[in-house]
């Protein structure tokens, strides 16, 4: 990706000093979402590298990977699938536990959103620690999906995450990092 476009990407994301608590900057895509140029160019960007491969559907994590993967899935042509808080969908779900950093929650997909063997690109705006990606990776799994890649707008490097990922065999692609938290 070319510096100028990283600067720019970078500008249109707001941070939002001690937010949601004292010394987290918190990186805030709604203002990229606004810019339209931003948000096009994030969306092709993510979806070069898999635009004219075989991916069967795009999985987005709650709730602003459903905007992002939306967007993703209708590039390529492909079905979209939400991933969501525990309670949220109204059929036969298949569930998973994950750690928070101040206890457990839980997410789930419909039980028949993948076929065996599909080719799935995971998305979300942010990997921070990677708690909720690598969870939503086990789930994927576990229903027999091939996952392609995990695509974010924002990486936070130091809190690990992209690189827990990569031990799991996942591809991981993002288009901007932040140092710190």
């Amino acid at each position: 990706m070319d510096k100028r476009l990283l600067t720019d990407l970078k500008a249109a994301i707001r941070s939002i000093p001690d937010y949601p608590k004292p010394g987290i900057v918190f990186r805030d895509i709604t203002t990229l979402l606004g810019d339209a140029r931003a948000f096009r160019r994030s969306v092709d960007e993510l979806v070069q590298p898999y635009a004219g491969g075989r991916i069967d559907k795009v999985a987005g994590i709650e709730a602003r990977g459903f905007i992002i993967g939306g967007a993703i899935a209708h590039q390529l042509s492909a079905g979209f699938v939400p991933i969501r808080k525990k309670g949220k969908l109204p059929h036969e779900t298949v569930r998973i536990a994950y750690s928070l950093e101040y206890g457990v929650d839980e997410m789930e997909i419909h039980s028949d959103a993948f076929g065996q063997d599909e080719r799935i690109i995971l998305v979300d705006d942010l990997i921070a620690t990677g708690g909720t990606a690598i969870a939503a990776t086990q789930l994927l799994r576990q229903m027999g999906a091939e996952i392609v890649a995990a695509c974010f707008i924002v990486d936070l490097p130091d809190l690990g995450g992209a690189a827990k990922l990569r031990e799991l065999g996942v591809e991981v692609r993002s288009l901007v990092s932040f140092e710190g938290h």
